[in-house]
């Protein structure tokens, strides 16, 4: 079906159960058998069987016979991924209930993650999957899946390895920070424009060290006209350079579940549906009459920790934010140690580990460093949300 940042997925039927499912090989796990049993051990650990809590179900695992590699066996979502579902119904997903019960689910599913002291690390629409769920009366329910790169919360061993897709990833960990519940939730907000556009985030430029430094100096995807305030200011809240300023996994669940289910907000909601038709009608808003995907926007989890080491490196005497710099301060980068598994024979296994107490551009005092700056009218860098 599809190849992914650890592994290649398939479709396959279950014989005697006569059931489609997903197998997830994971390329060369017979010499590093870390990334399978690290997807293993996180799907076990936030997966219910006896409560519904939005987790992609696994069965079990087996064994290529030929390749000798590790084969994950999971449930089939049946109606794809969030962003596919996006593509083919954005006509139809209505701001007055569709697109707040989507999220109320996602959010639960990812509160349930954080329950469980794990964090997802690489949470986009890719990884949000629709499934018919006949244990509850065939309803749909949307599901969280792909927990490759899920750690626990205070695992220090792997978890400032950089890997994932860039419009997802929260500034902070270009800058060196360890992944974290709130670097999630940065990513959700990505995912909560996702659902106003039918697009993914920045797919109309390249995926390089220009939108890393774009997004370190604030800039984020625009906001659509239709799109209701008070789902703009979470959206937003989600979305702030502090991830401290972030609100939690629940109380964002449990704002979508006020919208969803008990009518605040209600007016407001009615009102962005109108607009929303309206913008459609006059082909302004929905994937079909967005501007064309850059060939270099990359919606594959990858490695990025070279990426951002080559950002640091290229700038390592000054960088510019904004053309605005601070006339007290330079931004320079720090030698990185780099750990590197040789015994990995896969490029996509392969880890540069940086230091918690690193980070990429470190401010430093001009006067420290005996630097004289004749340039005393420049302000200070604006942040911006």
């Amino acid at each position: 079906m599809t190849k992914g940042g650890y592994g290649i997925i398939y479709k396959a039927t279950w014989l005697s159960n006569n059931e489609t499912v997903i197998l997830k090989r994971f390329e060369n796990s017979k010499n590093n058998i870390k990334c399978f049993l690290n997807e293993l051990k996180s799907s076990q650990h936030c997966y219910n069987r006896n409560f519904h809590n939005h987790i992609i179900k696994i069965y079990g695992f087996t064994k290529d016979p030929e390749l000798g590699d590790y084969v994950l066996v999971m449930k089939y979502a049946t109606e794809g991924d969030l962003h596919k579902y996006l593509q083919k119904e954005f006509t139809n997903i209505t701001w007055n209930y569709q697109k707040l019960r989507i999220f109320w689910q996602i959010s639960e599913g990812l509160e349930h993650i954080h329950k469980n002291k794990f964090i997802h690390r690489d949470f986009h629409s890719g990884n949000m999957l629709f499934d018919l769920n006949t244990s509850a009366g065939k309803n749909y329910q949307w599901k969280i899946g792909d927990l490759g790169l899920s750690q626990e919360i205070n695992n220090e061993s792997s978890n400032n390895e950089i890997y994932g897709i860039i419009p997802y990833i929260a500034p902070e960990i270009f800058k060196g920070s360890s992944f974290s519940k709130k670097a999630d939730v940065y990513s959700l907000g990505m995912v909560m424009w996702e659902l106003t556009t039918g697009c993914k985030p920045f797919d109309n430029v390249k995926h390089d060290h220009n939108l890393i430094y774009n997004i370190l100096d604030g800039e984020r995807p625009k906001i659509t006209e239709d799109t209701p305030e008070c789902y703009a200011n979470l959206m937003k809240s989600c979305w702030d350079p502090d991830p401290t300023k972030r609100p939690s996994i629940k109380d964002i669940r449990l704002t979508f579940g006020r919208w969803a289910f008990k009518g605040k907000n209600k007016a407001e909601f009615i009102q962005a549906e109108t607009k929303r038709i309206e913008l459609i009608q006059s082909k302004k808003l929905g994937p079909e009459f967005a501007e064309k995907r850059h060939s270099e926007a990359i919606y594959i989890s990858r490695p990025l920790s070279a990426l951002i080491s080559n950002c640091s490196s290229t700038n390592s005497s000054s960088i510019s934010f904004g053309n605005k710099k601070d006339s007290n301060y330079i931004y320079i980068s720090e030698e990185q140690d780099l750990d590197i598994d040789i015994e990995s024979s896969s490029s996509q296994n392969l880890s540069l580990k940086i230091p918690n107490t690193s980070t990429f551009f470190k401010k430093r005092n001009i006067e420290e460093l005996n630097l004289e700056t004749d340039d005393k009218s420049v302000g200070k860098r604006n942040k911006t949300s």
